[in-house]
């Protein structure tokens, strides 16, 4: 597992839509089980900042950058 985080660290990062994006969005991105997945993230309090429009949940690209990139800090410390 230590071989795969080295390479995404130093894997240039794929650039995020400039849309705002889906659950089913961060699932295709990070490979999840499910949708389920995103919206248990979300009543923890552990994914990426999200907000409503209507009853469709999505999320700002930059927002899932900087969550992304707490992960990674926090799992270097």
């Amino acid at each position: 597992m230590a071989n795969r985080r080295n390479t995404l660290a130093e894997a240039p990062p794929r650039p995020l839509p400039t849309r705002f994006l889906t659950p089913d969005d961060l699932v295709e991105m990070f490979e999840l089980p499910s949708v389920e997945t995103v919206y248990q993230w979300r009543r923890k309090g552990t994914g990426p900042r999200g907000f409503r429009v209507g009853r469709h949940l999505r999320f700002d690209p930059d927002d899932v950058r900087a969550w992304v990139e707490s992960q990674i800090t926090g799992a270097a410390a």
